[in-house]
Parts: C-alpha cells; structure tokens; sequence
C-alpha cells in the first residue's frame, strides 16, 4: 500500500490497529507493574507517535493529563537528542517536570522504533515512581530541589546496552529501588510490546512508514471538529474560580477567558493569582494537558486522542502565575490546583455549551502513605479516593467517579496486603450530591487504620472542604470533604504522622447538581431514597413538592 495516497477506509482500519496497539502496551505495563500505581490505581499512560513525533493513538485506559503532555515531551526530547543520534535499542527517560507531566514523580519512558534501518515512530509511556529521592510525594517541599532529583533526556538504555552509571545514580538516590526499577522496566517492556506491533502493522499493509496514515487519520478528525465549531456560537467567556489554599497559603482565584471561534478554543489565564511557597504550583504543561482534555470531550468526545486535536487550542498565562509557575517553585502536588482548569473551563462556556459542561465535581482525594508493612517492606503508594461525579444536562453524576482525572482506588485486599493498613469501611456517602433535576453525584467514606505497628507518614492533598462543588444552571452544591486524624480535623494538605493504631477517617465530597431542584421527577427521587443515596430528610428539605406527593402515594 502507498503512504502517499491513504483512503479513509484503509486508514480507519489502521487507526484501530494502532489503538489496539496502544491498549496491549498499557496490558503489559499493569500485567509486569510492581506497585499500586501502575497495577491498581491506574496512573500511567501509554502513546504511539509517527516519525515526525505527531500523536496517532494512545491507550483507552490512560490518564487525561498525560496524553496532554505526552507530544511535547517527545518535542522536548527530540530537541536534545536529535534523531540521527538514536540507535536501535535505545530508551530514553526524563523526569523533568517541565518537560514532562508537572512533577518529579512521572517517569517519560520513550523507545524509537525501528524498521529497515529509519526511524517510523515512538513509543512512550508515562507513570508515577514510587520514589525518587526527596521529601517524598507531598506539598511540603520549599522548591523543586528538595521533591527530588530531575533526570534531563538521557539514555538509559544505548543501543541495547544499559547506561550503567544511571542506573547506578537511581539506585543511589531512591529509598525502594525494587518498586523503581520495577516499574522502569515495566514501562520499558510496554513500549517494546508497542514497536513489536507497529512494525507488525508496516509489514501488513506493506507500508514504509505512518506518515501517509498519520495524515489521513488528522485529516479526518479534522473535519469532524470543525463540523463540530461550526455548530458551537462564537465570542469570549470568562469565569472566575475560587479554590482552596491550605494552613500556609491562602485561598486562591484561578481565572480565564475562552475565545471561542472558528479556529478553536484559545485559552487565557491572566488575573490568575500567582505561586505559593508550598507544592502545589502547576506547570504550564499540566495546565495546558487540562485545556486539551475540555477541547476533546467539548470538541471530539468519541474520536480517540491524536495529534490534530490540539491544533484546534492555543493557551496563554502569565509567567508564575499558580498555572505556569517557573522552575525552581515546587510542583510535587501540582494536580490539587491543576485538577481546577477542568471546572474552571466548564463554568466559563456554562451559558455558550450549556448541554455539554459538567457541574464541579468532588475532586479526587489523594494521599501519599509511606511507611513499612508488617513484613519488613518499606513502601510509599498513593490511595486514591473519588469524590462525586458532577451531574451535566440530561444525566445524574455517578457516585464516587473520579473527575477531571480517572484515577481508581483499586482493591482493598491488596492494599491491605501491601501496606499493613486496615480499611475499616467503604461506603457510599448518603445525601453528598447535590440536589438539581440531575443530581450530582454522591461521594464515599472509609476509615483506614495503621496496623503495621510502626509510626506512618501521611500526606494528604486534597481539596473541597471548605468550597464545595457548586451546582450548574440552579442547582446545589454537594457536600465538602472532611478529613481526620483519632477524630482531629487535618489540613488538607498536610504531611502528618499517623501512630500504630491510629485511623484516618474521609467523608469525600459530593458533585454538584445540575437545573432546578424542583424539576427533578418525583420517581427520581423515589429511586435515590431506595437506593440509599438519599435521607427522607434530605428529599423533604430539597425536593419538598416531589417528596409529599411520594408520601401521600406511599400513604
């Protein structure tokens, strides 16, 4: 087949092929994985580019912001180590948060593929290192520097040998190098699995490279989003939104415009609020993954990742503002302000896409447990709990679904396992959503308690328990969170010690609703009450019209 002249038939079939390509890489990174992150909480992603370093596919199980960040990382790293220098065999790694996803802690794995002696695209993965020196996966670090150390693109694999000295400076610089060079090679055998099926894929169609597909492939998203523009009203909207800060840093405004026109979205962040002295500060790189994830699902929703979709958004902020904070400000837990763009973004075209934005939602809880299980085995795992799903026109939110990221919690059993904790419940979260016609989504408590017999670092990064997720077009707003140590209210963002025996205790907060209360159906509301996702207190007080007609039904 030529690569010059690719009919939209052959390159459709082709394009499943390489997204099928990009979901074996992610089953054999979850399957090989050593920690919780990769192998329970999902927060990976794993991406196919042409030679050009153009995003053709990427993994259907992947983490929005990395697939946001994966074609400028490849950028970043063909800019140093140019084509010509790369060898067959070779793999090249960068921590880089300003290269990279935002932070230390997300390893960029990248392996050139070769066939007939060229260059015809790369593979990348991305996951989040259990360790990498440092303080340790929080907000407490002062600057960039104490949250570890930052591996520029460098080879660690040349041509098939390994770069002994890096591997030697890893083993030097993390405290559970197991756990690393597990999920190292993790990422590596994922992207072999990846060059192994796009040389599969050339073979079959008799291809030279993916060029010709590459083209056909953007050329027919293309079409479909400016189909999608011309249906969208033109003109700028703005929006103001308040997020939390924590005991050292205040409360703070994230702000855009959105011009809206035949071009695409163009995002500005001026009048954003600037760094802080905590790790919470957002590379631009993190902020623009997010602006990327609001133009597909407002743009694209059922068109897989690629490259032409971000041909459609440009982004503007002013220089260590919270959403393009500078190197040396510290990032470690860039996603507690990130995670906002999302919501940010939707309140913003709230009145232009009124059927298409979603309510706030809970947000995810994080938090970074590090410690040493009862067998001996020091770890240092994230336990990811969703808050509640915000309702959108025409749909409730879910209860407990992460947003705007889609992280898992995972398995408790193998938390337990692993860690030495105990989870002493789970549960949904009655009368959490907030009320509207569609309801937001509930959010969930459990309680964890430390049973390894030994002190356990806990850092918390979260939000949402003082701003709740506000309700869209009339509705309510969900519950806030809550969070303690033995009964004690914890900052959100705090790094505290937890002693043998001592329970954490999170109420995660509730999504926000959507339209009027009052027009919410009263067999609506006569489902959440037998579904448990309400009180009759709660129905009486919200839905008081839906609530006494049910009552003299039920009479």
């Amino acid at each position: 087949m030529s690569t010059a002249a690719i009919d939209p038939v052959d390159a459709g079939i082709i394009w499943s092929r390489l997204v099928s390509t990009a979901d074996e890489m992610v089953s054999a990174l979850v399957r090989t994985a050593f920690s919780t992150m990769i192998r329970q909480s999902g927060d990976y992603s794993c991406m196919i580019f042409d030679s050009r370093g153009k995003l053709l596919a990427q993994g259907a199980a992947s983490v929005p912001s990395f697939t946001g960040t994966g074609s400028h990382t490849l950028g970043h790293i063909l800019d140093r180590i140019e084509p010509s220098q790369m060898r067959d065999g070779d793999i090249i790694v960068t921590n880089d948060p300003w290269m990279g996803t935002g932070h230390v802690f997300d390893i960029n794995v990248v392996k050139p593929v070769f066939h007939r002696g060229a260059i015809i695209g790369y593979c990348l993965t991305v996951s989040h290192l259990a360790d990498v020196g440092g303080v340790g996966m929080s907000s407490v670090a002062r600057d960039v520097y104490e949250e570890g150390f930052s591996l520029p693109p460098v080879k660690l694999i040349d041509a098939g040998e390994r770069n002994e000295f890096l591997f030697e400076f890893l083993r030097a610089n993390v405290r559970m190098p197991d756990l690393v060079f597990g999920d190292i090679y993790s990422n590596i055998a994922s992207c072999n699995v990846g060059a192994a099926g796009l040389v599969e894929i050339l073979g079959e169609y008799e291809l030279t490279d993916f060029v010709g597909v590459a083209d056909a492939i953007f050329a027919l998203t293309r079409r479909a989003i400016e189909a999608k523009l011309d249906r969208i009203p033109k003109g700028r909207h703005a929006a103001t939104l308040p997020v939390e800060g924590g005991e050292n840093f205040p409360d703070l405004n994230l702000r855009v415009s959105v011009t809206v026109s035949e071009k695409g979205f163009a995002f500005d962040f001026a009048g954003t609020d600037g760094v802080v002295a905590a790790g919470v500060n957002v590379p631009i790189c993190y902020t623009r993954a997010f602006c990327y994830f609001c133009a597909k699902v407002l743009l694209a929703p059922n068109i897989p990742n690629n490259q032409a979709l971000f041909e459609f958004v440009t982004i503007a902020a002013p220089d260590n503002c919270i959403l393009n904070a500078l190197r040396p400000h510290p990032t470690g837990a860039r996603h507690v302000f990130g995670h906002f763009v999302a919501p940010l973004i939707f309140k913003a075209l709230a009145e232009a896409l009124p059927d298409d934005v979603q309510a706030e939602s809970g947000m995810v809880f994080q938090v970074n447990l590090r410690g040493q299980n009862r067998q001996g085995r020091r770890y240092s795992f994230i336990y990811f709990s969703p808050g509640g799903y915000g309702a959108l026109a025409g749909y409730d939110g879910r209860a407990a679904l992460p947003a705007p990221s889609n992280m898992i919690g995972g398995s408790l059993e193998v938390w337990e396992e692993q860690t030495g904790c105990t989870f002493l419940r789970k549960e949904m979260l009655p009368d959490s959503g907030g009320p509207g016609e569609f309801q937001g989504g509930n959010g969930q408590v459990f309680g964890l308690r430390n049973d390894t017999g030994l002190p356990l670092e806990a850092s918390f990064m979260a939000s949402r328990t003082r701003l709740a997720a506000s309700g869209f077009a009339g509705a309510s707003d969900g519950a806030p969170r809550r969070i303690s140590v033995d009964g004690v209210p914890i900052d959100p963002k705090a790094r505290v010690v937890v002693p043998p025996g001592g329970v954490v205790d999170v109420q995660d907060a509730g999504g926000g609703g959507f339209g009027d209360p009052r027009q919410r159906p009263a067999e609506s509301v006569a489902r959440d009450l037998d579904q448990g996702l309400i009180t009759p207190a709660f129905a009486e007080k919200h839905y008081p019209v839906q609530f006494a007609a049910l009552t003299r039904d039920r009479s």
